[in-house]
């Protein structure tokens, strides 16, 4: 990216002043290196979010941002229902409410590192993972709509884990205002046999240890400290999703209530949140959240049975679950005015609120809430705080991984998957997966540096760190 076309605010906050039909301005996040490396696309994208109607504030990219479909991937926008906003399928994105959990075990890496093919073996044979992964679960019509209604208080509700898993849940486990009439029959004929899959891309099943601590406060309040091991779980709404976000970006682009919308490129395809198109599609977008939601609450219960089978001891609790691309409807303040209730997108994005906010659970209220930064395959993740400035930063938002720097076609060609396996092998990382292509298509080397991307997101304000995590095990879909 040209650093001439932006004007740096701080080592770690770049300003695009509004151009041609921006309404507002554009903020990205990243020091000099990170900036200079970013795809261009990202500057042309952002942009193009500040010209949708009813955009409060800024349109917002994370450190992890790379080219996504309408949106950056990375991109955070937040839309007023009063002055004309929209809500748009591609600010969600595909994979509505891709998210990542994460467990602690009592255990520690001495414990794990006998039993570390046993363990991968078993929890790669307990949770199935890949391109059209099916499970043991079915559900009917009707057990669908209640899943879709309920997410992760349904899955519970059914035995797969506990009341005390909700609390540790965005949203406490179940999205409201969620319509599975809204939800077409494909979509739910794509979902009936994949719930408590992994999938596949870059979503996993990681048995991480704490390498670094740097928040002690902050890590005691999350109940970890060095050499502690944890799990995480890293994937979202499956076909449902897919489904949904594709179908409705047909829909946006069709809807005679969309017409009259200028847009500068047919992938921002949206509709007005006041309209009919809009409500039919956040009831949906809404149930696939609840999908997402229930899909990770049932792994986890697979996950314990594994534990329970080759380390009983274990006692796996849920630290927190955080989502990526959702549209949620929270309250803000905006340029110092009073607060406003708005849509906010983060596609890509991780929701990073702060200390004393009235929608975290009592735990995190000393603390801000959990942020949850994954890793690739063989790189380190992180575990993060939510900061009080990142509200007038970001509208509460932070990065959600490291952010792609090689498209997967191109991270094909340049490695094998059987190749990747064998050095993370060598670096003590088991990696067990159903498809060496995926191997491939996620290897480490294809995404940026997360170490550069958190520390960026730290230097920012937008988050805090807490802790690094360090691989051991990889499930990989």
């Amino acid at each position: 990216m040209d650093l001439n076309k932006l004007v740096q605010e701080s080592d770690a906050q770049w300003r695009i002043d509004p151009f041609g039909k921006m309404r507002v301005p554009a903020i990205i996040y990243g020091t000099s290196d990170l900036m200079r490396d970013m795809d261009d696309k990202v500057y042309q994208q952002i942009t193009n979010v500040a010209t949708l109607p009813g955009i409060e504030k800024a349109a917002y990219a994370m450190p992890d941002a790379h080219w996504g479909y309408g949106f950056p991937i990375g991109g955070v926008a937040a839309f007023d229902p009063q002055h004309g906003g929209v809500v748009s399928a591609g600010g969600v994105g595909f994979d509505i409410s891709c998210g990542v959990r994460t467990l602690t075990t009592g255990l520690t890496a001495d414990d794990i590192q006998p039993v570390a093919k046993e363990l991968a073996e078993t929890l790669f044979r307990t949770v199935p993972a890949g391109l059209g992964s099916r499970g043991h679960i079915h559900l009917n019509h009707a057990e669908m709509d209640a899943m879709l209604i309920g997410g992760a208080l349904w899955a519970v509700e059914r035995g797969y884990g506990t009341r005390q898993d909700l609390e540790r849940t965005e949203e406490f486990g179940s999205m409201k205002g969620a319509k599975p009439v809204a939800v077409s029959d494909r979509a739910k004929n794509r979902q009936q046999d994949e719930m408590g899959t992994l999938g596949s891309g870059n979503h996993y099943l990681e048995v991480q240890r704490v390498t670094e601590i740097y928040n002690g406060s902050i890590a005691a309040a999350f109940g970890i400290q060095t050499n502690d091991v944890v799990l995480s779980i890293h994937c979202g709404s499956r076909g449902l999703g897919h489904q949904i976000g594709t179908e409705f970006l047909k829909k946006m682009i069709l809807s005679p209530e969309s017409q009259h919308i200028e847009l500068p490129d047919r992938e921002l395809a949206c509709a007005p949140i006041e309209s009919l198109i809009g409500e039919i599609y956040l009831g949906a977008m809404r149930a696939g959240i609840n999908c997402a939601l229930a899909n990770r609450q049932i792994i986890t219960h697979l996950a314990r049975q594994a534990f329970a089978e080759v380390l009983p001891k274990a006692e796996l609790r849920l630290l927190y679950d955080v989502s990526h691309n959702t549209c949620k409807v929270e309250e803000h303040r905006v340029n110092g005015g009073g607060m406003k209730r708005l849509f906010v997108h983060r596609k890509g994005a991780t929701r990073a609120f702060g200390p004393g906010h009235p929608d975290l659970p009592s735990a995190f209220q000393l603390t801000g809430q959990p942020v949850l930064i994954g890793g690739t395959m063989g790189t380190a993740s992180y575990i993060l705080s939510g900061t009080s400035e990142s509200e007038a930063r970001s509208f509460s938002s932070s990065c959600h991984g490291a952010g792609r720097q090689m498209s997967r076609h191109q991270a094909k060609k340049q490695w094998h998957g059987r190749a990747v396996v064998d050095q993370l092998r060598r670096q003590g990382i088991l990696v067990l997966s159903p498809s060496m292509r995926g191997v491939a298509e996620e290897a480490p080397a294809a995404y940026k540096d997360v170490c550069v991307v958190v520390d960026a997101a730290h230097r920012a304000g937008l988050s805090c760190k807490v802790a690094k995590l360090e691989p051991m095990v990889c499930v990989k879909g």
